[in-house]
């Protein structure tokens, strides 16, 4: 089991889940993949825009991180996927619209409530197509804190010049190396951006080409205790 390290610090993005759904549904979900697809229902269609809110299935199917936690290897996350879906629909949670003479994997699926129900009886009556509503591929390996949002969380808090700092070190170095640096800094208790700003000045010499390499335990020590010491009061 990996263990669960906490809820990050600071502001978070929230997901709306209506009252109905901890009175109502949840005492009756007795499985735990049916549990997992409507809870990621909800995250899904709570960052679309619009009233036409929907989930393809290839968009439940598409998710890594979803499938790999319904089942492995792919195969039986797929299986697993399924069959949470359908136990959703017999439930009436969700809604699915599939074509006539359509694969499953082609099904759209809405939530149950008013703006779900109104915009199935809109497709239905040839109001609108999934193909005209335009959207952002949304997936959970794809929520990562921004950068400002991560500083805060393990730093402090914003002012204007590190804001522009940050700002101009997101379009300088990956994103991964700033986050590997921050976690250099916590671990080194020196939250002070002139250190992160300094590892990730050192590493840009050694990796000019942007070569995500992985750290060794003589590159963390280097920090504390070698080019980087400057930095820390003793």
């Amino acid at each position: 089991m990996t263990r669960f390290t906490g809820f990050p610090a600071g502001k978070s993005r929230l997901t709306r889940l209506p009252a109905a759904f901890f009175t109502d549904l949840l005492p009756e979900i007795d499985h735990l993949g049916e549990l997992k697809v409507t809870l990621y229902a909800f995250w899904f269609l709570d960052r679309l825009e619009g009233d036409l809110r929907f989930i393809r299935h290839q968009d439940f199917s598409g998710d890594a991180y979803l499938l790999e936690g319904l089942g492995s290897p792919r195969d039986a996350g797929l299986g697993a996927l399924n069959e949470a879906l359908e136990r959703a629909v017999q439930r009436g949670s969700f809604l699915r619209v599939q074509s006539a003479g359509s694969r499953p994997d082609e099904a759209l699926y809405f939530l149950n409530t008013p703006r779900g129900k109104a915009a199935v009886a809109a497709l239905e009556n040839g109001e609108w197509s999934p193909e005209d509503v335009a959207r952002s591929p949304l997936a959970l390996e794809l929520e990562r804190p921004n950068i400002y949002r991560l500083y805060e969380q393990n730093i402090g808090p914003l002012t204007p010049m590190i804001a522009d700092a940050l700002r101009e070190a997101e379009t300088t170095y990956p994103i991964e190396w700033i986050t590997e640096a921050v976690r250099a800094a916590v671990e080194a208790n020196v939250r002070r951006w002139r250190y992160i700003e300094a590892i990730l000045r050192a590493r840009l010499e050694r990796e000019p080409d942007g070569t995500n390499r992985r750290e060794t335990e003589k590159d963390r020590r280097r920090y504390v205790e070698g080019e980087f010491g400057d930095f820390i009061e003793h």
